[in-house]
C-alpha cells in the first residue's frame, strides 16, 4: 500500500514574518542557493563553481606525524578537512598546523600551485574530478543523504529499521511515555533555536559548531516546514525543524536536538526515538520520501552509523553536493598513512556512477570492517590491500611519487 496524499498536517501555515520583504527575499536566495534541489539551479552551480577563473582555498593541514591537503570549495574545508583532523588527533591534544594559500579552478585541475600532503583531496565538480590523475587515487562523493523511501506501507517501512535498534525503541517506550507534536508557535521556535539547536550544536561541536541563522531559520523552515516537539513524560525535550516541499512530497531534517544539549536526554535515547517517531509520522501523513540530510562519505563518521541504522538508502544529495566530488590522491606510503586509511574506510563512486564502500588492510592492519557499508544505494565493497596498492610509490625515493 502507498503513502496516501499529504495529510492536512503537511499544508503551508501562516505564520508572521519578522523582516522586510527584501530581506526575506534575500535569506530565501540563499537558502536556494545552498540546499535547492530545482534543476536549473544545480546547473547554474555547477557551471559557476567549476569556472577556471574561480578562487578557491587550498590548506595543508599537519598533525599526527603526517598531512593531508584539501583544496577546493570553501564548504570541504568546514566538512572534509576538519573531519581528517579530528580522526588524526593526538593524546596530547596538539593543535593542527595549517599551511593555507588560495589557488584558482585551472590549478585545482593541474593538481599545481598548492603545497600537496601525504594524502591529497581536490574538491570539485563530477566532471572535472574525472579528468584528474587515476593513479593511486579514488573519487569519492562530497556528501552523501540517507533517505527513507514510502513506497510500500508505514509498517513494512519501519521493518527496515535496523533489528537492534527497533528492539531498543520498544524499551524507551517502557521506560517512559514519548510524543511528537507540531508546534506553530513563534515564540516556541525561538525557544528550540536557543534552548535546543543551539545548544545542542555547541555542545557536540564546540568549537566547530556549523549552525543555521535564526533569521534563516525561521524564514525558510519555520515559516515554510514543520517544526516538530519531542515530549517526554509530559514534558519538552527536544525538537526537529524540518523542510516540507509539496511539489516533490519530501520532508528534509535540517536542525534538531535536545533541550540544552543535555546528557540525560541522550542517555534516555531522545535522538534516536525522534527519529523513529518521525518515520511512523511521515508515514501516516502521506510522505512521500524523508530525508535525514547527509554527512562525509566516511564509514568511520560516526553521524553515517547512527543514519544508517533506520533502514535508510545511501544518497548522492538532491542539492548542489550531489554534482561534487572528492578526488583523495595518496602521495606518501608512511606507517601514519596507512593507519589513517585503515581507520578510515569510505564511499567510492565508480565508473559506471554507482557507490561501493572501500576498505584497506595489509600484512599488519586488519580492514576496520565494524563500521557497517552495508545499506540500500551502496552497490558493492572493495578491499585493497596498501603493499600492492601503494607499491609504486614506495619505489620512488623518499616514498614520493615522480610527479608532482
Amino acid at each position: 500500500m502507498l503513502p496516501a496524499q499529504p495529510s492536512q498536517a503537511l499544508s503551508k501555515p501562516r505564520l508572521p514574518a519578522r523582516i522586510s520583504l527584501r530581506d526575506r527575499l534575500r535569506l530565501r536566495a540563499g537558502y536556494a542557493w545552498r540546499n535547492s534541489g530545482n534543476l536549473a539551479i544545480r546547473q547554474f552551480r555547477l557551471r559557476w563553481d567549476g569556472r577556471r577563473s574561480v578562487t578557491l582555498p587550498a590548506i595543508r593541514s599537519e598533525l599526527g606525524d603526517m598531512s593531508i591537503t584539501y583544496a577546493g570549495p570553501s564548504e570541504g574545508v568546514a566538512y572534509t578537512l576538519e573531519f581528517t583532523e579530528q580522526r588524526r588527533e593526538t593524546a596530547n591534544g596538539e593543535d593542527p598546523v595549517r599551511d593555507s594559500r588560495t589557488v584558482s579552478g585551472r590549478d585545482l585541475l593541474r593538481v599545481n600551485g598548492f603545497p600537496t600532503g601525504d594524502i591529497t583531496i581536490v574538491g570539485t565538480t563530477a566532471p572535472n574530478a574525472s579528468r584528474l590523475p587515476r593513479d593511486f587515487s579514488f573519487v569519492l562523493p562530497m556528501r552523501v543523504h540517507f533517505v527513507v523511501d514510502f513506497n510500500a506501507d508505514t509498517e513494512s517501512v519501519i521493518e527496515r529499521i535496523a533489528r537492534g535498534e527497533r528492539r531498543n525503541f520498544r524499551q524507551k517506550c517502557r521506560q517512559h511515555k514519548w510524543d511528537l507534536d507540531i508546534e506553530r508557535d513563534p515564540g516556541w521556535f525561538d525557544h528550540f533555536y536557543d534552548r535546543i539547536y543551539r545548544a545542542t550544536m555547541f555542545q557536540r561541536h564546540r568549537e566547530r559548531e556549523r549552525t543555521e541563522s535564526r533569521e534563516s531559520a525561521y524564514e525558510c523552515l519555520f515559516r515554510n516546514g514543520i517544526l516538530f516537539v519531542l515530549r517526554m513524560d509530559g514534558r519538552r525535550a527536544g525538537g526537529h525543524l524540518c523542510h516540507w516541499d509539496r511539489t516533490t512530497g519530501v520532508l528534509t531534517s535540517r536542525l534538531l536536538g535536545v533541550l540544552d544539549g543535555a546528557d540525560e536526554y541522550y542517555a534516555a535515547g531522545a535522538l534516536k526515538v525522534m527519529h523513529i517517531l518521525l518515520i511512523e509520522w511521515a508515514g501516516r501523513n502521506g510522505v512521500r520520501q524523508l530525508d535525514f540530510q547527509g554527512t562525509e562519505a566516511f564509514l568511520s563518521k560516526g553521524t553515517y552509523q547512527f543514519k544508517r541504522l533506520f533502514g535508510t538508502r545511501v544518497t548522492l544529495p538532491p542539492n548542489h553536493f550531489g554534482d561534487k566530488r572528492l578526488w583523495l590522491q595518496v602521495r606518501r606510503d608512511t606507517p601514519q598513512v596507512r593507519d589513517f586509511l585503515v581507520a578510515n574506510p569510505f564511499l567510492a563512486v565508480t565508473d559506471d556512477g554507482t557507490m561501493e564502500a572501500v576498505y584497506f588492510h595489509d600484512e599488519h592492519r586488519v580492514a576496520r570492517t565494524e563500521y557497517k557499508s552495508n545499506s540500500p544505494g551502496v552497490v558493492g565493497v572493495r578491499h585493497v590491500n596498501l603493499t600492492d596498492f601503494l607499491a609504486e610509490i614506495s619505489r620512488h625515493d623518499g616514498s614520493r611519487p615522480a610527479w608532482r
